[in-house]
């Protein structure tokens, strides 16, 4: 007999949360997999092929040898992580997980074809979360057999480090559900934040237009990249310069996330600068392309403008 979309899960309790699943190995998936064995869930982790998701693998254990070097973590912390997690390409290793994390690129139709294909792997009562750092929870959820148990669970990179994540519920989200999801979160020691769900929720409503900023005023040539970048820094005690938190970010995701809020709000004070669409076109998102605002092909990132 055939689930009812809008209920099913919904009576039946939510399981204990012992075993967390990851779809997509890149930085945030990595990041999410290493948070979770750290605090003692078995992690299931999936990507499209065994290569992307033994590189995601390789990424924790470098993370967690850098921990060990630097007096954070000891030997067997380090090993006890690593046991936690399992890799696999198939959706068949989530059919005993209680919450499922998708942590795919910033691409909604990408989005919406994993969940499609997550679905029937997903056990009674278990949620499904999304790492999405802008895109409507709702729209996402109602593809799903389980609007209610589902919702935004967008952390911060990188994720071992910052303690943020922001919890968003969609419209048919339930009480359990987001309490099971804040337990989880405050179980990795981080600090949730609540969000509602609008175009890219807290963070990146007031981090992406600022970052978009940025961009045009190199675009208009008020100041080159290290000036900008150094104004920021000394003149509002950034942390990080505009410019290099976009390369950081990855100058892709800067513009999708523009994107949403664009087309969400329709507020012309959201329209991406063309310079970072022409930055994008070109192929030069940032560090993992190894140019972007930085050419990072040295051993010092050099300024590109």
């Amino acid at each position: 007999m055939a689930q009812n979309p809008l209920t099913s899960g919904a009576d039946t309790p939510i399981p204990t949360i012992e075993r967390v699943g990851v779809i997509g190995a890149g930085q945030m998936g990595s990041g999410i997999v290493q948070a979770m064995a750290q605090a003692g869930y078995d992690v299931f982790l999936s990507d499209v092929d065994e290569a992307a998701a033994q590189k995601g693998l390789d990424k924790v254990k470098k993370n967690l040898d850098r921990a060990v070097q630097r007096g954070k973590l000891d030997e067997n912390a380090k090993q006890a992580a690593l046991d936690k997690i399992t890799i696999g390409v198939d959706y068949e290793i989530f059919d005993n997980c209680e919450l499922v994390i998708e942590a795919a690129t910033e691409n909604e139709e990408i989005k919406r074809k994993i969940l499609k294909a997550l679905v029937p792997h997903m056990k009674p009562g278990a949620i499904i979360a999304t790492n999405t750092s802008s895109i409507s929870i709702t729209r996402l959820a109602s593809i799903t057999d389980r609007p209610g148990r589902f919702m935004g669970m967008h952390f911060m990179n990188p994720v071992p480090v910052m303690k943020l994540v922001e919890l968003i519920r969609g419209i048919a989200t339930d009480e359990d559900t987001f309490q099971a999801v804040r337990d989880v979160t405050l179980a990795l020691n981080k600090t949730p934040a609540v969000a509602e769900d609008f175009p890219a929720f807290i963070v990146n409503r007031i981090l992406l237009p600022m970052i978009n900023e940025a961009v045009y005023v190199l675009y208009e040539g008020v100041g080159g990249v290290e000036s900008i970048d150094t104004a920021m820094r000394l003149g509002a005690n950034h942390p990080m310069g505009p410019l290099e938190l976009a390369d950081f970010i990855g100058l892709d995701t800067c513009l999708a996330v523009m994107h949403v809020l664009y087309d969400g709000l329709a507020d012309s004070k959201y329209r991406p600068c063309p310079l970072l669409v022409k930055y994008v076109e070109a192929g030069w998102v940032g560090r993992k392309a190894g140019r972007g605002f930085y050419d990072y092909s040295s051993e010092k990132p050099v300024p590109t403008r």
